[in-house]
């Protein structure tokens, strides 16, 4: 069987600073059609960033999309034009302030593939460096340090559910029991 869905129509209802809102006709394999409701977002990149004590940094900020305070792996917006590892690189310094020596590609994710076009791009950063945070003027956030198995641990009970920071924390520990073995 086909899997392909074939655009018939598309409308723009609204356009922001970050999503852009559609709707669409849709033929499906069986020459029905069919409507979809389509956010697309220009990508992200989050980064785990190891230390030397197998901790990672945390970022603590209130997400008004789900009304809680969340930790996650620090991240962002990919600008127009931009590279994901200049952005992974940019946001690591903006929200905690490091630099990193060694930044390796973990691959990427679609965070929720049955409605918009995201792509999230993962890395590792290690060699860390201290510097200073510079968070966007509308972010308020606080950094964490704790130790990757701890962070698993929540992660597995659910405390942490972000899910840029469940996939690079998974692909960073099997990157590193890879390394091991």
């Amino acid at each position: 069987m086909v899997f392909e869905e074939k655009t018939v129509s598309s409308e723009v209802k609204f356009e922001g600073r970050i999503i852009k809102v559609s709707v669409d006709q849709v033929r499906m394999p069986d020459g029905s059609l069919a409507t979809r409701e389509l956010g697309g977002h220009p990508g992200g990149v989050g980064v785990v960033a190891l230390n030397e004590k197998q901790e990672i940094v945390l970022v603590k900020q209130y997400r008004k999309a789900m009304e809680t305070v969340t930790l996650e792996i620090p991240a962002g917006k990919l600008d127009p034009g931009e590279e994901h590892r200049v952005c992974g690189m940019r946001e690591l310094e903006e929200e905690t302030g490091l630099r990193a020596g060694n930044f390796a590609y973990l691959g990427c994710i679609y965070p929720s593939p049955g409605f918009t076009d995201e792509v999230t791009h993962l890395y590792l950063a290690t060699d860390l460096k201290s510097g200073t945070m510079h968070p966007d003027e509308d972010e308020y956030l606080d950094i964490t340090w704790m130790p990757i198995t701890d962070v698993a641990e929540k992660i597995m009970k659910n405390e942490i559910p972000d899910a840029k920071t469940v996939a690079g924390v998974l692909k960073t520990l099997y990157k590193l029991q890879s390394q091991r073995a």
